[in-house]
This record gives C-alpha cells, structure tokens and sequence, in this order.
C-alpha cells in the first residue's frame, strides 16, 4: 500500500468571536486553500471539547492537524514559513 496517498489530514481549529488571532488564522489557511472544521468555543459542546483535548490551554486559536496538537496561530505561521504545514497538509 502506497502510505504517500490518501486524503489530506483533518485541520481543526478552537476559535473564539471577537478574536484577532483566529481571524489571522483562518485567513493562512484559506490562503493556502486548505479545508478546516472550527469549533466556536463560545458553544457550551466545544468549550467542553476544548477543556477535554487542551486542559491547560487558556487561550485560542489551538490547532490540530491529523489529531496532533499543533498549537496556535504563530506555531500556524513557523510550520508554514518553514514548509513544513504543506508537508502535513499533503494529501499526495
């Protein structure tokens, strides 16, 4: 079996309104035409899922990609001026 196929990770990202950061985030993503799901934590259910998956996380965004933690919005901007977020993100 070819491991170098198949689709391209899951991208989730905990956001918040009002916030900056997840803006910024949302607009690198976008720009690098890749697909996420976000989890408004304002939501009663996605604060929880949040507290679950980040216990000691207190701010936002958080990302995740393929199920890892990748952290936030200037972790985002390390792994893509470094290329490494286009490794991650290949689904080829």
């Amino acid at each position: 079996m070819d491991e170098s196929t198949g689709p391209a990770p899951k991208i989730e990202m905990f956001s918040g309104p009002g916030c900056a950061y997840c803006a910024a985030t949302r607009a690198l993503l976008e720009a690098r035409g890749l697909e996420y799901v976000e989890y408004d934590i304002s939501q009663p259910d996605h604060m929880e899922e949040y507290a679950r998956r980040l216990p000691r996380s207190r701010s936002i965004p958080q990302l995740f990609i393929g199920g890892t933690h990748i952290g936030s919005f200037e972790d985002l901007q390390i792994l893509d001026g470094d290329g490494r977020l286009a490794q991650m993100t290949s689904d080829s």
